[in-house]
């Protein structure tokens, strides 16, 4: 390229190269469906045997991103799941299948898999028997849905690898959250609380992913806020707070393609498919009171959802990903007895001593979908905000290093010179006591380091630790010493992955586990510290952004600070590895950031089980479906009333005789559709699916053991919905007794939205 003569114009040109020039990095992004079984399957996160799915709320998504330098070389992956969190044998299995397809361009050392903590998700799909006891041992489903959306996702990301540039921004959102155990907050030094404006960390880290030729590709970012907006109670499958906070930026992204303008509620607009609604009230009611329900028929196949990319770019795909989330809570209002309306005993979360009656609220209390909407929102539009006025452009080195490390016996090298060691996990009373978000049973309070008789003698039928564990665990009473029990296999894991990635001046810190608050502070920091000091030049305070990515890769509950261990709230009970877990994490955090800035090679020593062939799962499986004599699948129970007219935020209902969602899941389908009738024409459109947060999948039985069932569709009328006549259908499959699966339809009376 040859430069002209002229001074000034050969100044500015030289000014333009680094624009002109080729990013230095591959960007890819990748989104797959994970909703998994919507029926008996017990959820993961609560422990609560009577949580099982019956529904969905809306679909769950694996979101991906690559970045890789520009020769192909060096390069990471991150995958963000709206799970509870990652598990062992689903990460082993995915990097099992990455292998296969790519040989070592994708290994557990530059694969990151992160959950954002959802607590309303299907369990039984972790490898370990404390984590699937609720729900009834293994299952399958879960686990395959998992480790196919994965797979599919990574997939996805690698074939839309193109040239691209990565920009970082951060930014404070203060009432996302609060800290549901400050009394053990308050136990740090005062010297270091006083660092901090708030005992919750409030910033979030956004990366925008931007195609040199398509325009904005994604984002992701990290923050630390619990997956708890909806209850223990609550039955439908849902991503919550993080989940639909996801769903909105999506939208957003799809609908307004450069624009900023604020979608309402962050509801899907349905403009692109409707291009001129129908406003005459009278001719759509009339319209509408002409079309009866369908009846349920048979069909060859399932539609896929109607939620396509019709444009020949890859959509945008937006995750946000879970932090150091172990003491914060999405329930901003604070914690309230049930019985008085009084707030909880401060430092155990008691109710004139009981813990059943302690329970957070959110701030749409006492409507947990509203909680989670709005806490949604708040996310959604910190995120917005950083994503447009994001400036700072990723440079630099793609890097990752990875070790296993066995941290029930972990010699640590204290600050203060001394010499301990981590034990094998164990967790205490104060577990049972579980945390405003979601209350434990029985007598068990948080707070409690002594334990009570009658519950050691019921331990002790399982396993009584020895002297060396209690010592060990100290001041943690031991209710169950997990991490010596191995019958019918192990109960909790003893290997755990750690793991550095590297995109030029970010590094992600991807932790097994939910720090606290205090806890991931000093971790950033240490992790910080090496890199400045130890970088070469290439980092400074200024320039450095370390996030963590909790629950990735497994799952072995919470870290909290050695001061907040002794008091043995929640958090405290369920850090495994003792109260020198942190100081172990730290000081290997350690040692893998400066071989990774140094370029030197890290190995494990032991590797993780893989536990796949001694799963037991006991759910029952589905034996056939039947409907009353004289209905078919599909057909109404209850249809919407004749001649019916809606406004907008009204709700429309219409119940199904259905079959249980477990004999297909409809992986990227759906269980529910509201069509439009197109004007002038006689077709039907779909506009509304399981991914939309106005549309709700409610299904049940009559009694536990039915072979009959019903699905309830429910739907929200957005504020921008057009107007128009629209309907609900219903999508399902059948099980007989003695054959295969049928798939079945049926779809409701119209009605009209004026």
């Amino acid at each position: 390229m040859e430069l002209s003569t002229h001074p000034l114009l050969s100044l500015l040109l030289l000014s333009l190269l680094p624009i002109l020039s080729t990013s230095s990095y591959l960007i890819g992004m990748g989104s797959y469906d994970i909703t998994g079984p919507a029926a008996d399957i017990n959820m993961m996160g609560y422990a609560n045997t009577e949580q099982t799915a019956s529904g969905v709320h809306f679909r769950l998504k694996a979101r991906a991103f690559i970045a890789a330098e520009s020769d192909g070389g060096s390069r990471v992956a991150f995958v963000n799941l709206d799970a509870c969190m990652a598990s062992q044998i689903v990460t082993i299995k995915v990097l099992e299948r990455l292998k296969a397809r790519y040989g070592d361009l994708y290994t557990e050392k530059n694969v990151g898999i992160s959950g954002i903590h959802t607590h309303a998700g299907p369990g039984g799909y972790l490898q370990y028997v404390v984590y699937i006891v609720t729900s009834l041992g293994f299952v399958r489903q879960s686990f395959d849905v998992l480790v196919d959306g994965i797979e599919k996702a990574i997939v996805q990301a690698h074939e839309n690898l193109r040239s691209g540039k990565i920009y970082v921004n951060k930014g404070d959102l203060s009432n996302a959250g609060i800290n549901r155990s400050p009394s053990a907050y308050l136990n740090n030094p005062s010297a270091e609380r006083a660092k901090y404006k708030s005992n919750i960390d409030t910033q979030m880290t956004l990366l925008k992913f931007v195609d040199d030729e398509r325009g904005p590709a994604g984002s992701f970012n990290w923050f630390a806020t619990h997956g708890t907006s909806m209850s223990r109670t609550n039955a439908l499958i849902s991503g919550d707070n993080k989940g639909a906070a996801a769903r909105f930026m999506e939208d957003w992204a799809e609908d307004n393609e450069g624009s900023l303008e604020r979608r309402i509620g962050g509801l899907r607009r349905v403009s692109s498919i409707i291009p001129q609604p129908n406003d005459k009230f009278d001719e759509l009611i009339q319209l509408a009171s002409s079309i009866e329900s369908t009846g349920g028929r048979r069909l060859s196949s399932v539609s896929d959802r109607i939620r396509k990319n019709t444009q020949e770019k890859p959509s945008f795909v937006s995750a946000f990903c879970q932090s150091n989330c172990g003491d914060v809570s999405p329930n901003t209002l604070g914690a309230f007895c049930t019985d008085t309306g009084l707030s909880c005993d401060f430092n155990h979360s008691t109710c004139n001593g009981k813990n059943e009656l302690c329970y957070g609220r959110g701030p749409g209390y006492p409507d947990e979908f509203e909680s989670t909407r709005i806490i949604a929102d708040l996310q959604f539009q910190k995120a917005k905000e950083l994503f447009t006025s994001a400036s700072e452009e990723l440079k630099g080195k793609i890097g990752s290093r990875h070790v296993y490390l066995n941290f029930s016996q972990l010699d640590v090298n204290l600050s203060s010179g001394k010499t301990a060691k981590t034990c094998p996990a164990a967790m205490g009373f104060a577990f049972a006591a579980g945390t405003t978000d979601g209350p434990g049973a029985f007598d068990f309070t948080q707070g409690d380091d002594s334990g009570n008789p009658f519950w050691r003698l019921v331990r002790n039928v399982l396993k009584t630790p020895d002297k060396k564990q209690v010592e060990c665990q100290s001041p943690k009473p031991i209710l169950l010493d997990t991490g010596e029990m191995n019958t019918p296999y192990a109960w909790a894991p003893a290997i755990l992955p750690l793991q550095v990635l590297r995109i030029g001046q970010v590094i992600i810190l991807c932790v097994p586990g939910e720090f606290t608050t205090m806890a991931g502070r000093r971790l950033r920091d240490a992790v910080k510290t090496v890199l400045i000091n130890e970088g070469n030049g290439e980092f400074n305070a200024n320039n450095v952004h370390v996030v963590i990515a909790g629950l990735s890769n497994t799952y072995s509950q919470y870290v909290t600070t050695f001061e907040e261990y002794e008091i043995q709230r929640y958090e405290g009970a369920s850090t495994l590895y003792g109260p020198h877990t942190l100081s172990a994490y730290i000081q290997e955090f350690k040692k893998l950031t400066s071989a990774l800035v140094k370029g030197q090679a890290v190995s494990s020593t032991v590797q993780p089980p893989d536990l796949l062939s001694n799963q037991i799962g006991l759910l029952p499986a589905v034996i056939f479906d039947s409907t009353p004599l004289g209905n078919k699948f599909g057909d109404l129970i209850s249809d919407v009333p004749a001649n019916s007219k809606f406004s907008r935020g009204q709700t429309v209902n219409a119940t199904f005789h259905s079959a249980c969602p477990r004999n297909d899941l409809l992986t990227n389908g759906t269980f529910t559709l509201v069509e439009m009738l197109v004007d002038g024409k006689d077709e039907w459109v779909g506009v509304y699916d399981d991914d939309d947060w106005c549309l709700r999948f409610v299904w049940g039985r009559p009694t536990k053991l039915s072979s009959r069932s019903s699905a309830r569709i429910e739907w929200r009328i957005p504020e921008n919905a057009p107007s128009g006549v629209y309907r609900l259908r219903h999508f399902g499959a059948s099980k007989k007794l003695f054959g295969g699966v049928s798939h079945f339809t049926g779809a409701s009376r119209a009605f009209a939205v004026v």
